[in-house]
């Protein structure tokens, strides 16, 4: 198993994490928080607690995503130091070779006004 794949992998992991504590939150209040008002929650902690713990873990998530993804491009198998493009290879020219014209016919539907021998 590469580097790069174990990198994907815990992309996928911290990506799903983080739209699933985007998804409890709630920006007026409610949400998870709200649903854990009553009862032995507020011996835990209460809804305040429950609110910083989302916030918080939603950054971190999101660092640690930010991180994951600049880290993998590291870890990104590019097969050597070869220059795939052509326009950064500098011992060709950098002009290509115009094509040759074609060959001229004389035949009757190509002919214009100055070859017409009729006069008209």
């Amino acid at each position: 198993m590469s580097t790069f794949t174990i990198f994907l992998a815990l992309i996928v992991v911290v990506a799903f994490l983080l739209i699933v504590v985007i998804m409890v939150q709630n920006p007026k209040g409610g949400g998870l928080s709200s649903s854990f008002g009553g009862g032995g929650t507020q011996q835990l902690g209460g809804v305040k607690k429950t609110t910083d713990f989302l916030d918080k873990s939603t950054w971190t998530l999101a660092t640690l995503l930010l991180v994951l993804i600049l880290a993998s491009n590291i870890a990104i198998n590019r097969g050597g130091d070869t220059i795939d493009s052509k326009a950064l290879d500098q011992d060709e020219a950098t002009t290509a070779p115009l094509p040759a014209p074609l060959p001229a016919t004389n035949d009757d539907a190509t002919a214009t006004p100055a070859d017409d021998s009729t006069g008209k």
